[in-house]
């Protein structure tokens, strides 16, 4: 990773904290995508289990049915490297709690499926001053080029297509890892490239 980023880029990955809320079809395959760049620095909050319906689209797999997602995912993330600091929290995220999930991290990646919950997370960590990186849209099958990378604010991503609802159009492996991994790269692009600048900003934010 020194080779293909350079040492202090690799320095900044490494020492970045990045929380992601939800480990479901974005959640476990977006942090698969951080871990294999650098990061080392992982809050991941969930309070679901592993079941059978997750294997089409999530990095689990069929002898990890019924355990803890917090749990499985742990282990998965353990074999790409070992030496990792993760935070798993097995918690479900609602609003009087995600500021406190989420206070050591400067960047959370939005992993939900439901919109309001989507809506509560910006709600309120963007006035945190965290950047945040959330996904709408990611639903069906073909035209993935519709994916696309939505800068809403200067600390606030959205990829997606922007209309496609997991809850009339299937979300299936392809165009869920396309939006994970578009994730994944939005987050490495702002920490190698405006890290200093947001933690600048949160040391002046009122947590």
């Amino acid at each position: 990773m020194i080779e293909k980023l350079g040492e202090s880029n690799l320095q900044k990955i490494e020492t970045a904290e990045v929380g992601l809320a939800g480990a479901g079809g974005l959640g476990s395959n977006c942090a698969l995508n951080l871990v294999r760049v650098g990061f080392k620095n992982l809050t991941i909050v969930d309070f679901d289990i592993v079941a059978l319906s997750n294997l089409d689209r999530q990095f689990y797999f069929a002898d990890q049915i019924g355990i803890k997602k917090t749990e499985a995912l742990k282990i998965n993330l353990l074999r790409i490297n070992p030496y990792l600091n993760l935070k798993m929290i097995d918690r479900k995220i609602e609003k009087t709690n995600i500021a406190e999930l989420f206070y050591d991290c400067a960047i959370v990646v939005e992993c939900f499926d439901r919109a309001e919950y989507k809506s509560m997370l910006a709600a309120e960590l963007l006035p945190l001053g965290k950047f945040i990186v959330s996904a709408s849209g990611l639903g069906g099958i073909g035209h993935s080029d519709d994916i696309k990378i939505h800068k809403i604010k200067s600390n606030f991503i959205i990829v997606g297509d922007l209309k496609s609802d997991i809850a009339h159009a299937p979300a299936l492996s392809p165009r869920v890892n396309i939006a994970a991994a578009k994730q994944a790269d939005v987050v490495l692009e702002f920490v190698i490239s405006r890290r200093n600048k947001l933690n600048r900003h949160l040391k002046n934010a009122d947590f």
